[in-house]
């Protein structure tokens, strides 16, 4: 057997223009789009390429991307400052504080200072709170996509056995909750599961978020599963020269593709959706600010 591979980066394009879209509806109705605010704070090369990523694809949906940028020597007082004088700025639609933040600050004091009708990372006490009691609500963006891929690629998920491996709460816990609402059957599994092989083995979509390289081998895959993996891990490859590394996933995925039936890459996989699930809940913000229902 040889997996389909789940093309990320073209259903995540797809949800683009789906935005884009309906941002023109938006722009129509009500004169002015969007706007989605980032702030980044210090210097970390690997954030500061996915915030230039998030602006480039927020501009292209017609939304207005902003940001803000602070030195990682910020205190926790000014950033708190700043964050709650974007949640009273009427002119923005949603909020994203770019994660990790510099040792030192408090990322959980932070994100509680966002207003949660902005809160377009679904991150908040408030959001959270939505997402378990089943309400309208903006949702964690990564969980989110796995669930889109798993539905644009399966159709309806309704009795699907679904097995997420790790209980984190930005992936694994929200994940567990969104599948649930799709009328699966979830397993949420982790490090202290028993026999965590043969747990994996039980899932029709399984759904790795650990961040440990290629935990997950094809023994652990039922024949024909979907496999939506959540990790992205930077390896040694000693092929490409001393220092070389490479992107895996949480799946060893050679040897899964061969078990599979349907498997995402990494990178190429789950990393598109996430911005693709951002811009969605900045849209998703702007309507509900203006009273606006997509139709």
């Amino acid at each position: 057997m040889s997996a389909r591979i789940i093309d990320g980066k073209a259903i995540s394009e797809a949800v683009d223009q789906e935005v884009a879209y309906d941002v023109g509806r938006l722009v129509q109705a009500y004169g002015t789009p969007p706007c989605l605010c980032v702030v980044l704070v210090g210097d970390d090369p690997a954030s500061q390429v996915y915030v230039r990523k998030k602006g480039r694809r927020t501009q292209a949906t017609g939304m207005i991307s902003r940001e803000i940028k602070l030195p990682a020597s910020v205190s926790q007082a000014e950033l708190e400052s700043q964050v709650k004088a974007l949640s009273a700025d009427s002119d923005v639609d949603g909020i994203l504080v770019q994660l990790p933040l510099p040792a030192g600050l408090n990322s959980d004091a932070v994100i509680a200072c966002i207003d949660p009708t902005k809160d377009v990372d679904g991150l908040t006490e408030v959001s959270a709170g939505r997402l378990v009691l089943g309400r309208p609500g903006l949702r964690p963006c990564t969980p989110t996509g796995c669930v889109i891929l798993a539905k644009r690629t399966l159709g309806d998920l309704s009795g699907a056995h679904v097995v997420v491996v790790g209980r984190s709460i930005l992936v694994g816990k929200p994940a567990g909750l969104l599948f649930l609402a799709e009328d699966c059957t979830v397993t949420m599994a982790h490090s202290r599961t028993r026999d965590l092989a043969s747990v994996c083995r039980s899932a029709d979509i399984l759904v790795p978020a650990v961040g440990r390289p290629e935990l997950v081998k094809a023994a652990w895959i039922k024949p024909g599963a979907t496999v939506i993996d959540v990790g992205i891990n930077r390896v040694n490859n000693p092929a490409k020269g001393p220092g070389a590394t490479r992107l895996v996933g949480d799946v060893a995925y050679n040897e899964a593709s061969e078990v599979a039936g349907a498997i995402t890459p990494v990178p190429g996989g789950v990393g598109p959706m996430t911005i693709a699930c951002l811009l969605q809940n900045t849209l998703q913000a702007a309507c509900a600010r203006r009273g606006w229902t997509l139709g």
